[in-house]
């Protein structure tokens, strides 16, 4: 089982708000219900016939106009990024969101409502590994207005955000990890602004019905109307940074990384958010949706070996993810530039020999073989391979997800299986191996 800090997490018990919502001006009241584990966060028309759900996901944006909206079909929720945001952060995984308006309501402005609702509530953990992203290289969205938005490597959830207005006004730069106290403290007071040149606009858009100094900080020049003084000098990059938790959160997972953004807003947000799912779908798109299992389920690097008779530098294997039936096996295989085949196979340029992306072919199918046969006390010997193509390079770096299919078999010691090795969900080389064994 993962570490406690990795299960998922739910409420312990409803969180309920009330008020009016910022561009329909609706009054409306929210619930946040607990949620089974692997559910996610989905919102609640409870005003409409058969009380329609939607998943909030990046799949189900549908406008992005000084807030993120979600639905499916004609149904829509408009502005989440705040209460997704106070969940996110606050480590909750699963949870409906019932409103019985088209909108939640906007507080003061800030997520420090929904936050107070749901420290109220409690939070509680569920049985069940915490979803994770984490990233594994840099990640990168960029508009032709100058906002960019890139992720990098990192062990926790990090946001650097540089916030610059109109003619460069009220410049803000802001670094933080994201925890659920210091989002708490330091990111969830801050509250939403607008810049005054833009309030007609909007206003002729039917946007921002419900707003006013109670629950907005609007910008005049240099000068800033609030109904109370700034609550941070840098209020405006630290909601900047409360609106990225938001619009992140719809990627469904928990990311790890360090996010640098300059000038961000929902459109480059959700955009960003596209690009991360894109590339977590890409790279395990093969993997178990549980945590890697052992037994029954996958084998780790002990039990591969006792397994193969394949040690340093041949052993292929790093880990069996998963066992579908008794047919279909996954195995992977990190990459590293300290390979020793690199010293000498196009030194200047590393690549990964075709001959042992086969190799690590066989022996996954090899683990398959011998997982049916229940025994481990035999040797497989390659006898042909058929069909090979090598579609891609493999390099320093790559991950290979080696996927086997046993397709004939006689007895225990005559076996056919169709492999392919996958980068990035790229298949880079195939083939269609037989292979005989013997005992040792």
């Amino acid at each position: 089982m993962p570490a406690a800090a990795e299960f998922q997490h739910t409420l312990a018990k409803t969180a309920s708000l009330h008020g009016s919502s910022l561009h329909t001006g609706a009054k409306v009241s929210l619930k946040i219900q607990p949620a089974p584990p692997d559910s996610g966060i989905k919102f609640k028309r409870k005003d409409l016939q058969d009380e329609p759900t939607i998943d909030a996901t990046i799949a189900n944006v549908k406008t992005v106009e000084r807030a993120t909206s979600i639905g499916e079909g004609s149904i829509r929720v408009h502005t989440v990024e705040h209460v997704l945001s106070a969940l996110a952060a606050l480590g909750v995984d699963n949870a409906v969101i019932e409103m019985d308006a088209n909108e939640p309501p906007i507080g003061d402005g800030s997520a420090l409502p929904f936050v107070d609702a749901i420290r109220k509530a409690g939070v509680a953990p569920q049985e069940a590994p915490r979803l994770l992203f984490h990233v594994r290289e840099p990640i990168s969205v960029e508009t032709k207005s100058g906002s960019l938005l890139v992720v990098l490597p990192d062990n926790e959830f990090r946001i650097s955000c540089t916030q610059a207005g109109p003619e460069g006004r009220f410049t803000q730069f802001m670094t933080t990890a994201i925890t659920p106290a210091i989002y708490e403290r330091e990111i969830a007071p801050a509250r939403t602004f607008v810049y005054y040149e833009d309030v007609e606009q909007l206003m002729e858009k039917n946007l921002i019905k419900g707003g006013s100094l109670e629950n907005a900080i609007v910008v005049r020049g240099d000068s800033v109307l609030s109904k109370e003084p700034l609550r941070f000098p840098d209020e405006f990059v630290r909601h900047k940074i409360l609106d990225i938790i938001g619009d992140l959160a719809l990627l469904g997972r928990a990311l790890r990384g360090h996010v640098i953004a300059i000038k961000p807003g929902h459109g480059v947000n959700t955009d960003f958010a596209r690009a991360l799912a894109k590339v977590q779908a890409a790279t395990t798109a093969v993997l178990p949706k549980s945590a890697l299992p052992l037994g029954e389920g996958g084998l780790d690097i002990n039990a591969v070996m006792a397994v193969l008779p394949h040690r340093y530098p041949f052993l292929m294997v790093d880990r069996i993810l998963s066992f579908e039936g008794e047919t279909k096996c996954i195995g992977i295989k990190s990459v590293t530039i300290n390979e020793p085949f690199f010293q000498g196979h196009f030194p200047g340029h590393p690549v990964m020999p075709g001959v042992l992306q086969v190799e690590a072919m066989a022996q996954v199918a090899s683990v398959l073989m011998m997982r049916i046969s229940k025994s481990a006390s035999r040797v497989g010997y390659f006898m042909s391979a058929d069909g090979v193509k090598f579609r891609k390079p493999v390099f320093p770096g790559d991950t290979l997800f080696i996927h086997a299919e046993l397709t004939k078999s006689r007895g225990n010691r005559l076996a056919k299986a169709m492999c392919k090795c996958v980068v990035n969900d790229a298949v880079v080389s195939e083939g269609e191996l037989m292979f005989t064994f013997i005992d040792k």
